[in-house]
């Protein structure tokens, strides 16, 4: 399994840091597992192939090029920093 970890700021919180962990069997396109915290509470999900074939769907974008974008916006960390911007809710 291979994990990630990354510091966010958050555009709907800007002086808030969270740490946002994502973990992976073989690709992101395969499903993961996200853990978000703000260092006081934590929060888990996982996101399967399922979801994001039909997110992909739903929004008409080639399934590869969504799995690219998914990784360069929650792995790639330096390399992406400052073109994706996350809202917490």
């Amino acid at each position: 399994m291979e994990k990630t970890l990354n510091r966010i700021h958050p555009v709907s919180d800007p002086e808030a840091t969270y740490f946002l962990q994502v973990s992976w069997e073989k690709d992101l396109g395969t499903g993961f597992g996200l853990l978000l915290s703000n260092c006081q509470c934590a929060w888990t999900g996982t996101v399967s192939e399922e979801d994001i074939s039909r997110e992909a769907a739903d929004i008409e974008m080639d399934r590869e090029k969504y799995v690219e974008e998914l990784r360069k916006a929650l792995i790639a960390g330096e390399e992406s920093a400052g073109k994706y911007n996350f809202v917490i809710s």
